[in-house]
């Protein structure tokens, strides 16, 4: 029986895919979700796809320079930030600071243009910056979902649970940072539990808390029980999401984690948080001039704070319903936002974060798939370096879904072989194999065929190409439903990376101990 119960009730019981494709998928999953073959980023061999032209990026910076010169930024609730802005030669009336014209272009020059974020498994090390793009999964929704219990509030097990799906995926190249937000722990305390599930149960990269300057400071501290203190002071192990609260302002939590990680010399991303039509105009060109604006200025001020430190352009921005005010993902000017905003940073000499695999739909279905496949395809032309919300975002972020992160992460394994690009090497060409069919013959037998035939095509564990009667005895599973099984399987069998046991006690008491010294709170 055809499963279409993807509203949140659970799917009716039967036994996992049989028959042929049912035991070769399983060990096709089983091989692909190992951990053992893993790439540590993507490095793309494509042309950057731009649609802003020279021109056209000349015209927005020119008004980028007329928004900080004549309207400027606030930075709100943060007195040391604007004395800092004084100092530097801006200038400053209550919370709005104005920028000269070219200074935050002139203070992001100390900013690296590539730079590696270190992993506690060196092996998993991410190059960010370049031709480099690295795949990071969902982050931030309080609620989760899948088949079987439907949508609810996240808990600590379910963040557990991506940061493990996350581990085990050759195509992810980083385990993120809030991949749901377990409510069941104290608001002011999770972090403590999210940091650790992060270093615990993988070894890819990791990003640290933003809550809060004591939560930044907290997250610094367990960084460097990991990597000692010295590694920290000079090597970026972490990145963090800073984002703008658009439009033109940076806001006093933010602003606070910001100087944490700047001055402990670990990446910030600095990234407007933009709706276009309602926190910024509602053309491409309005909106771009805007993004420049709020992110020189957010990167200028890491590198006030520790000249040379990493800092990543970013830019999320979608449109909006007109009609209903709702975000819309997968929209072609969600593209071109992402395209453009992709140009400017590389003209400012600064990685790029941007994209991911965005939808506005509640569930795993053809919506989400269109948009989500339309915005990663897009954000790997445009040549990002930092792709967060790469897997499992559903529902216009509010969700984190087990089965649309396994859907994604198929996508991200296909955009691994786009980015590669066409090989022209001679066994490429295939000479040899046209020497030996011949007019009228078939490749199916050729030698050529045989030596390659293995690594030849990307080979989907999640699409059915099978006949529609092999379909049916394979149990006639929708794309979701074998979604399902796949990462039921996958957490089944996980078995995690080795944390030395010293480190594992020392995080353990420092986690204790700073619990122990305040009281739980829900703020």
């Amino acid at each position: 029986m055809t499963d279409n119960s993807l509203s949140g009730t659970p799917p009716p019981p039967g036994p996992p895919p049989s028959g042929r494709r049912g035991r070769s998928a399983r060990r096709e999953r089983r091989q692909s979700g190992s951990g053992v073959v893993h790439a540590p980023y993507l490095s793309r061999n494509i042309p950057t796809l731009d649609y802003l032209s020279d021109e056209g990026c000349e015209k927005i910076e020119a008004q980028t320079d007329r928004l900080l010169a004549e309207i400027g930024l606030e930075f709100r609730d943060d007195p040391e930030v604007l004395e800092i802005w004084k100092a530097a030669g801006a200038s400053v009336d209550g919370e709005r600071v104005r920028f000269p014209k070219g200074m935050l272009q002139e203070l992001v020059k100390t900013a690296p243009a590539q730079f590696t974020q270190h992993a506690r498994n060196r092996a998993r090390s991410v190059e960010i910056g370049g031709n480099n793009t690295v795949f990071a999964p969902v982050y931030g929704p309080p609620f989760v979902t899948d088949l079987d219990q439907g949508r609810r509030y996240g808990t600590i097990e379910d963040f557990r649970n991506f940061v493990k799906l996350t581990y085990l995926s050759p195509y992810l190249h980083h385990s993120g940072g809030t991949v749901c937000e377990p409510v069941d722990l104290p608001v002011n305390k999770r972090h403590f539990d999210m940091v650790y599930s992060h270093i615990k149960y993988s070894d890819k990269p990791f990003m640290g808390s933003v809550t809060a300057p004591e939560r930044a400071e907290d997250s610094v501290a367990m960084a460097r029980i990991v990597f000692g203190e010295d590694f920290v002071d000079q090597n970026c192990v972490m990145i963090q999401l800073i984002n703008a609260n658009s439009p033109l302002v940076f806001d006093g939590t933010m602003l606070g984690a910001l100087k944490v990680y700047a001055r402990a010399n670990q990446a910030c991303i600095v990234s407007p948080f933009i709706l276009a039509g309602a926190m910024s105009p509602v053309t491409v060109a309005g909106t771009l001039s805007q993004v420049l604006a709020e992110a020189l200025a957010g990167c200028a001020l890491t590198q006030l704070l520790r000249p040379g430190a990493p800092v990543v352009f970013g830019a999320f921005v979608s449109s909006i319903s007109m009609q209903s005010g709702a975000p819309t993902f997968g929209s072609p000017e969600g593209t071109l936002l992402l395209n453009g905003a992709a140009k400017l940073a590389r003209r400012v000499g600064l990685p790029f974060r941007s994209g991911g695999s965005f939808t506005a739909s509640k569930v795993p279905d053809a919506q989400s798939a269109q948009e989500s496949t339309h915005t990663i395809t897009a954000t790997v032309q445009a040549g990002v370096n930092f792709c967060l919300h790469a897997a499992g975002w559903l529902e216009g972020g509010l969700c984190s879904s087990y089965e649309k992160f396994i859907l994604d992460a198929d996508q991200l394994g296909m955009m691994h072989v786009l980015a590669k690009g066409i090989d022209l090497s001679d066994e490429a060409m295939a000479m040899d194999a046209f020497e030996e069919v011949g007019p009228g013959g078939h490749f199916l037998g050729a030698e050529h065929t045989q030596r390659n035939f293995e690594s030849a095509f990307y080979r989907s564990a999640i699409a059915d190409n099978n006949s529609y009667e092999q379909w049916l005895a394979d149990g006639a599973y929708d794309a979701a439903r074998r979604a399902n099984i796949i990462w039921k399987d996958q957490l089944r069998e996980y078995t995690g990376p080795e944390l030395d046991p010293a480190i594992d006690e020392a995080l353990l008491a420092f986690m204790t101990k700073r619990k122990e010294s305040f009281p739980d709170s829900n703020v």
